[in-house]
């Protein structure tokens, strides 16, 4: 992880911090990792990241608490409006960083940005992101808080979405990160925890996170969710 989009990273959390929008959105995606430092505090974990994405999940989109133009929040840090696709998914883009606002796909689903108008941004729906809402921790980032899904819930998803990725280096570093988060929960004494979600979790997404682990071939984490239910 670079020093600079680190310290950019942070400058984003405080204004949002600021501005009540950390208490709409739970912060996922590889921004995790180092954020998880402290709840793996006495442990080995490796919290080095380097990705340019900073993805925040909206649980509730009706339910934003906060109003504040986010593009004009951040557009003397360098951040300029970018889309992606051509439905008009709003991205905010930097240099160093790429912020973007997700939310969990429901029913049937949809192919069109979900407004978030408090916000002065939309959202990307995207199946899966349920599991990342389900359980969430706070982590102490300097003189505030910020939500983020309990590691075992993190990893898990990393699993499914990993295999969905279409560029290999990066789904085996996905792939990586969420054995290394497991472990780490393992070493921890969590093996309870991991279970718990894992039985939470829809038989289908079961499946993927076991074909996941025989990819990576972890046969002592694969053991431990096969019993699962024992």
């Amino acid at each position: 992880m670079e020093k600079n989009q680190y310290e950019l990273c942070i400058k984003v959390l405080k204004r949002f911090d600021k501005a009540g929008v950390l208490k709409d959105v739970i912060l996922i995606g590889s921004w995790c990792i180092p954020f998880y430092k402290e709840y793996f505090a006495g442990i080995k974990y490796i919290s080095t990241i380097k990705t340019r994405d900073v993805d925040f999940l909206i649980p509730n989109p009706r339910g934003i608490r906060a109003n504040v133009n986010i593009p004009e929040l951040l557009k003397d840090l360098g951040f300029i409006i970018g889309y992606r696709g051509a439905k008009g998914y709003i991205k905010l883009e930097h240099p160093d960083l790429v912020v973007e606002f997700l939310s969990p796909e429901k029913g049937k689903g949809t192919d069109r940005p979900i407004p978030l108008p408090k916000l002065g941004v939309n959202a990307v729906a995207l199946r899966f992101l349920s599991l990342l809402t389900d359980n969430v921790i706070k982590a102490k980032v300097e003189d505030f808080e910020v939500l983020l899904p309990h590691p075992a819930n993190f990893a898990l998803h990393k699993l499914i979405i990993f295999q969905r990725r279409l560029k290999e280096d990066k789904a085996i570093k996905d792939r990586n990160a969420a054995v290394e988060i497991l472990k780490a929960l393992i070493t921890k004494g969590e093996a309870v925890t991991i279970k718990h979600v894992f039985n939470s979790m829809l038989p289908k997404w079961q499946k993927k996170v076991i074909k996941g682990l025989q990819e990576a071939k972890e046969r002592e984490i694969i053991l431990i969710l096969q019993n699962a239910g024992k």
